[in-house]
């Protein structure tokens, strides 16, 4: 392993157990002394940020991405208050669960805790170094952050401002500077001081962090997500969801990605949809049944090909596909869904139907997609957003950064 990394996660592992041991309105305020720092930085921020934007155009990266990695006052601000938020939420590591008096005598109690080190690769955004930073030090977790090469100057400056603001507990935040990929590696395989890697990709890091890495990983970021417009519906009111989530930002996991149309609908409410992605720029990959409508609709698309169906577009481009009912609908999702899955309808027995047996980490009724986010959960801010079922599932909160350890108490008690 590099030298500096090691050096890196030997003091990571060193600060968290110091920070883990602080109480909550402690680590609170120490989460507030780093959206002061930040604040103050804001020059100094938004001067990395623009060389690494400039970059970023001159390497001809798409305007999707530019555009995430972009900051302007605004997006700091916001940043900020994202950062207070994450220190106004209860403490998470304040719970207790007696289990009471064991029929031995044993007392036992189980205890929150920090999971310790945790690991985050992640690309593009900016914010995500405020928010996982604000997060595990409110959480007691250290954290070691590797962002991407395209960012590097601005989450140098980001990393540089909540260190400060840390003083005795700098250590507890970690940013790795050296972007070579085999620093990606060295940290996945770090199990003597890492807890959890939390990659915050695609689809091929995720992979990579889980079949190379030793360290247990929660993978969070890709995923597929739809929106079934069913046969009853208001038409105006499904236009708006629609719309919102394939178009209101599009290089996030939980823009949309598919949407399935009822046969029943698909000639009427369907193509009004389509019309307006279409008109919104939005590129239709139809499928045969779909495209049959379209096409007598004079609405432009692009005829599906193989793996469309299985693509996060993270762009303005959208499947669109018609199912028979409900059932082919949710067939589709157990097969290609696994971020954010939602249905638009007025029939509350579709909807039952629906949220019942569609397994994802979040499912919307009459509510666009793009609201998976911890903050728009009510958790403040996120790690990221799990696709798996274990250790933790959908938006990583507070809660999610924490385990527990059982505590037994006896009077000198041996086991008979």
């Amino acid at each position: 392993m590099d030298e500096h990394l090691e050096s890196q996660l030997r003091a990571a592992k060193v600060a968290g157990r110091t920070l883990g041991s602080l109480s909550g309105d402690a680590r609170a305020a120490l989460v507030l002394a780093v959206a002061d720092e930040v604040e103050s930085r804001v020059a100094t921020i938004l001067e990395a940020n623009a060389i690494d934007v400039v970059a970023a155009e001159a390497a001809e990266m798409s305007a999707a991405l530019v555009d995430r990695l972009r900051l302007n006052t605004s997006k700091i601000a916001g940043m900020v208050t994202d950062i207070k938020a994450v220190a106004a939420l209860p403490d998470p590591l304040s719970t207790h669960h007696p289990m009471g008096i064991q029929p031995s005598g044993l007392c036992v109690e189980k205890v929150t805790i920090p999971l310790g080190v945790v690991g985050v690769i992640y690309e593009s955004r900016p914010n995500v170094t405020t928010d996982i930073s604000a997060l595990c030090i409110r959480s007691g977790n250290a954290v070691v952050l590797r962002g991407g090469s395209e960012t590097l100057r601005t989450n140098q400056a980001l990393a540089a401002a909540i260190r400060s603001a840390l003083g005795e507990h700098r250590d507890a935040v970690q940013f790795i500077n050296d972007v070579a990929r085999e620093r990606v590696r060295e940290l996945i395989c770090a199990h003597k001081f890492v807890d959890v890697i939390v990659p915050r990709g695609g689809a091929a890091l995720g992979r990579l962090c889980a079949q190379q890495g030793t360290v247990p990983v929660i993978i969070g970021g890709a995923g597929v997500c739809h929106i079934y417009i069913d046969k009853t519906v208001s038409n105006d009111r499904a236009l708006s969801v629609v719309l919102n989530a394939k178009t209101q930002t599009t290089s996030v996991c939980n823009a949309l990605d598919t949407v399935l149309v009822h046969d029943a609908s698909m000639r009427s409410l369907g193509c009004q949809v389509c019309r307006a992605l279409s008109d919104a720029s939005v590129t239709l990959h139809a499928s045969d049944r779909a495209a049959a409508a379209l096409a007598d609709a004079g609405i432009p698309f692009v005829a599906g090909k193989m793996g469309d169906l299985e693509t996060e577009w993270l762009s303005m481009d959208c499947n669109v596909v018609v199912v028979r009912d409900i059932d082919a609908a949710i067939a589709h999702i157990a097969e290609y869904g696994s971020h954010s899955d939602g249905i638009l309808s007025d029939d509350p027995d579709a909807i039952a139907r629906f949220v019942q047996e569609v397994d994802s980490p979040a499912v919307f009724v009459n509510a666009s997609t793009r609201f998976h986010d911890g903050g728009q959960f009510g958790l403040g801010a996120e790690v990221a957003v799990s696709t798996q079922k274990v250790h933790a599932r959908g938006p990583l909160g507070l809660e999610a950064l924490t385990s527990y350890k059982w505590i037994a108490t006896g009077d000198y008690l041996v086991r008979s």
